[in-house]
């Protein structure tokens, strides 16, 4: 039997669960008492917890409704750093009958940081399992005409709140910039994806940046979004479109970095920044889950 399994990267639905998912994350240390602190208080300042888990949940029901009169294959999801785990999502697939699983991971491009860590834990899980399932492992997506058309639509709604004249700016997760080095992909898969959104949506002014570094003492990709607005305030732009294309789902990085962080540092210089609506669950984020699964032979 067919499965598919959709993963996100995880988060603490409520404060009290801040601490263990940071601890997983850094390899089970803990964090400080400082730093857990700083990070609580950011999960509090956007309502208590991440939507991630339940945004994750929709978007695997909404590609199983999708297939049901197809393939009819089942949908699982899975975290990376909080329950459910994958490892234990595969092993609840295993019991059900899926020998042959689907592995989607809910950002668009690779890096062997990122979506290399799932594929790790896909790896892993699936040798502890009783008997070993057929992995099909999707490294990235980041030209899906799908995901294209609905960033496309997203940017044009911007567009129309934020008003003529403003300034297209993409982002997505910082990385340490020793990747580049190494010869990972990520940066060029995240301008290939902005330059086709750009294209699409006809629109001639607009950058990249990166968001959302972590404190890990080693220089990361940069420039970091709030140093790019700033840069291009300087310039005389005032008006300013987000468009985080490296993500997919709202959570901390959303909801906070941007929606918190960004949009205070354009109320203190006196600009306007709108903020694309991110797929979601939404009908273009189906249809994009839809073609992934078509492509690889599981609807």
């Amino acid at each position: 039997m067919k499965g598919i399994m959709v993963m996100a990267y995880g988060g603490p639905s409520s404060l009290d669960q801040v601490e263990a998912y940071y601890t997983h994350i850094r390899g089970g240390r803990r964090p400080s008492p400082e730093l857990l602190e700083e990070l609580v208080s950011r999960y509090r300042a956007i309502g208590g917890g991440s939507p991630l888990l339940e945004i994750t949940k929709r978007q695997g029901r909404g590609l199983e409704r999708a297939l049901e009169g197809r393939s009819g294959v089942k949908v699982y999801a899975g975290m990376k750093h909080s329950p459910p785990f994958i490892a234990d999502v595969m092993s609840t697939a295993g019991t059900e009958g899926v020998t042959e699983l689907l592995c989607i991971v809910l950002a668009p491009h690779y890096s062997s940081m990122s979506i290399g860590g799932y594929a790790k834990a896909v790896e892993e899980a699936n040798l502890r399992l009783p008997e070993k399932m057929k992995i099909t492992f999707v490294k990235s997506w980041h030209k899906n005409p799908k995901m294209v058309a609905m960033w496309t639509k997203s940017v044009a709604v911007a567009r129309d709140a934020a008003g003529p004249d403003a300034s297209l700016v993409f982002s997505a997760h910082s990385l340490p910039e020793r990747i580049i080095r190494e010869g990972d992909p990520y940066k060029d898969q995240l301008l290939e994806s902005s330059r086709l959104i750009a294209d699409s949506a006809g629109w001639n002014d607009w950058s990249f940046t990166f968001q959302s570094q972590s404190k890990t003492g080693e220089p990361w990709l940069g420039p970091d979004i709030l140093d790019h607005l700033e840069a291009l305030h300087k310039q005389g732009k005032r008006k300013f479109i987000s468009a985080p294309i490296g993500f997919v789902s709202d959570h901390l990085e959303i909801l906070y970095d941007i929606d918190i962080e960004a949009m205070r540092w354009a109320a203190e210089h006196g600009a306007r920044l709108v903020r694309c609506e991110l797929p979601n669950d939404s009908p273009g984020m189906t249809a994009s889950l839809v073609e992934i699964a078509e492509e690889n032979g599981f609807a």
